[in-house]
């Protein structure tokens, strides 16, 4: 399956996504389109290496500053989502990969791409998701809430926020004294196996249907 992978950071969870790929030659997905939705991301580095496509759908992007600064959040969502829909339909996108993506999906997309959307949250869900449950927020609410373990979780995206059907899990133990930059030391490397785990597992899926 042809994917495209979205993201907002690093990107070294594109980077695991990208070095399965090259090392097996039985990879059921081939990486054709990466989306940033930042321009200084260091996925569009790890993208141009690898000798893939990349391109940036921000609200600026697809708007332009002065019509961005004028709409509510929820407008540019849509009107990102659409120009992100357009783009992986015109370069033949099967699937789409959100792997630390930090905008929301909203609108067609989610019906065009029913069931070929996953998304690598860093916890486990139903646990630390909804509104506000990315990044460095998520494990400071494990801590607060004085959890035992952690991890990640790669799941169908639907309607909701993060709210579709679990694919893969990942677990690891928060320690005593155990701080975010801690928490999140032991858990990303688990986050590297779950997305392309779960990326195999959607690709599969889709080829026994």
């Amino acid at each position: 399956m042809k994917i495209a992978v979205l993201v907002s950071g690093g990107g070294t969870n594109l980077q695991a996504l990208i070095d399965y790929e090259k090392s097996h030659a039985d990879c059921p997905y081939s990486i054709g389109l990466v989306i940033s939705s930042t321009k200084n991301a260091f996925s569009l580095e790890r993208a141009e290496k690898a000798g893939i496509p990349s391109v940036i759908k921000s609200p600026f992007a697809v708007l332009g500053k002065e019509k961005a600064q004028s709409m509510s959040r929820e407008e540019k969502n849509i009107a990102v989502s659409d120009a992100i829909l357009a783009e992986c339909k015109a370069q033949g996108i099967e699937a789409i990969v959100l792997a630390g993506y930090l905008s929301v999906l909203t609108g067609r997309i989610i019906e065009e791409y029913k069931n070929k959307i996953i998304n690598l949250h860093p916890a486990l869900l139903p646990k630390f998701g909804g509104v506000g449950m990315w990044g460095h927020n998520v494990h400071e609410a494990v801590l607060a809430a004085g959890e035992k373990e952690s991890g990640c979780t790669v799941h169908y995206v639907d309607g909701g926020c993060d709210t579709g059907k679990i694919i893969v899990q990942k677990r690891v133990p928060v320690m005593p004294g155990d701080t975010v930059d801690t928490l999140y030391a032991r858990i990303a490397p688990e986050e590297h196996k779950a997305i392309v785990e779960g990326t195999i597992e959607m690709c599969r899926k889709k080829g026994r249907k």
